[in-house]
């Protein structure tokens, strides 16, 4: 049968990189496994309770967050176990519904202020965050202070109550502070959701954590981030005053390179478990199968594509293996699902041969000779599995972990579009010669006020 030819023509390429890429992840993993889980030193509340409080400014970059805004602020400000704060929302003045969300706030309390774009939207998120670092100084200029600490977040952010009292402390030893950040839990059926949870609990767990163990640079989640004051002036040096690139879609990873490449010093605070939840940032990402596309095309163009296209390959050793380990999905993503498609072509056929007795016509196509390669690409891939199951687990219970090797297969589809999308969407503009604009998505907010950290998914930690 012709299929089975061309099935088994493609075997072999695919058995390659997934040899590749498995060796990588194998690393992580097994550097994870004996090295990567060491005791963090947590200050005890009463050590938070007896540091001082350093002045910080969060900035919120919008575009169309109408619907949102209001109620994230009106949470956060209730929630937030701090008083030395002051947040900036930048609009773009062709968004009156999210300008006049952002004054209602503003009027009920002081500590809020309205920043204002001068281009009209959408620009680039790194654009907006810019006019609010510049909304934030002109705020300094009238009261005669300045701002120690600047903080990132985003307009569906749930931010948990201790964030800045944390990035306050460690702000003492660190110029960048990442807090985690992990998707709220959703309903089992949720497959798109529920590939958010289980990438990023993998992520926050482990990636994150052996990165900066093993020395590589911190990329910022763009949420949740602290930033020393005068290390992002010195990112404004080097570029006429724009602290984040205006022109890269993810001038988070962009920041948190340029920082570490400078010399400033980085820490990732691991997942903490408390009896309420974890500490990180929550937030509800995208939940239906276009807008993750969307999202996630954003994603691969600025770090993947625009982090090649400004930082090359030209970095000392150790971080070009971090490059590579960020870009590798430029390939992976758009080969996962041809290697989904295959391994259920040869298990259907196998099955079928069974059932009638008659040979497997793939099986005798394949070179006993390479046996050995696929059963060593299949044990890496069961073993990456099975470490995001685990570690899925710790955050959100195993009943729902135990879903994670159903939804790969939809995570695999999901990427694949995405990075086929961002590849598309980079192309174009190079050779219109145009700039990669803001391609946001549709944010929803939790509907309770004061949402409660302590959910059924918690109860169930490793």
């Amino acid at each position: 049968m012709w299929l089975d030819h061309w099935v088994a023509a493609l075997l072999v390429p695919l058995a390659v990189w997934i040899l590749l890429s498995g060796l990588d992840d194998l690393f992580i993993n097994v550097a994870f496994l004996f090295g990567g889980r060491r005791r963090f030193d947590w200050p005890a509340a009463s050590e938070l309770d007896r540091a001082p409080e350093r002045r910080i400014a969060v900035l919120v970059p919008l575009w169309r967050e109408a619907g949102v805004i209001e109620p994230m602020l009106e949470r956060n400000l209730t929630a937030i176990r701090y008083r030395n704060y002051d947040i900036f929302a930048c609009v773009y003045a062709n968004d009156k519904p999210t300008m006049r969300a952002v004054h209602r706030v503003a009027r009920r309390h002081s500590r809020v202020h309205l920043a204002m774009c001068s281009r009209r939207g959408p620009t680039s998120k790194g654009d907006c965050l810019n006019h609010a670092y510049r909304g934030m100084k002109d705020y300094e200029a009238s009261r005669g202070f300045r701002f120690e600490i600047v903080m990132m977040q985003d307009a569906e952010d749930l931010v948990h109550p201790d964030s800045l009292r944390l990035i306050s402390f460690f702000s003492r030893d660190y110029e960048m502070i990442q807090v985690p950040v992990l998707p709220l839990p959703t309903g089992l059926g949720e497959f798109t959701h529920g590939v958010y949870c289980d990438e990023f609990a993998e992520n926050q767990s482990k990636d994150i954590p052996m990165r900066q163990r093993l020395g590589g640079f911190l990329p910022s989640c763009g949420v949740g981030t602290g930033f020393d004051r005068a290390a992002l002036d010195r990112l404004g040096e080097e570029r006429a005053g724009c602290v984040f690139d205006p022109g890269n879609l993810t001038e988070d990873y962009d920041a948190g390179y340029r920082l570490h490449a400078l010399g400033f010093r980085q820490v990732f605070l691991p997942i903490h478990l408390e009896p309420a939840g974890p500490v990180a940032t929550r937030e509800y990402f995208s939940r239906t199968f276009r807008a993750a596309v969307r999202q996630r095309s954003r994603w691969v163009a600025g770090i993947a594509l625009q982090g090649w296209e400004r930082h090359g390959w030209q970095v000392p050793l150790r971080q070009a293996y971090w490059f590579w380990r960020d870009r590798k999905g430029l390939a992976g993503n758009l080969l996962s699902p041809a290697t989904n498609l295959l391994f259920l072509y040869g298990c259907a056929s196998y099955l079928t041969a069974v059932c009638s007795g008659q040979p497997w016509r793939l099986g005798s196509l394949i070179d006993p000779r390479l046996a050995m390669l696929y059963l060593t690409t299949f044990s890496f891939s069961t073993v990456q599995m099975a470490a995001r199951v685990w570690l899925g687990a710790r955050v959100y219970g195993w009943r729902f972990a135990a879903g994670a090797p159903l939804r790969m297969p939809w995570a695999n589809l999901v990427n694949c579009a995405a990075t086929a999308a961002a590849l598309a969407q980079f192309i174009r503009a190079r050779r219109r010669r145009q700039a990669l604009v803001w391609r946001k998505t549709e944010h929803v907010y939790p509907p309770q006020a004061v949402p409660d950290y302590s959910t059924a998914a918690f109860t169930e930690q490793v």
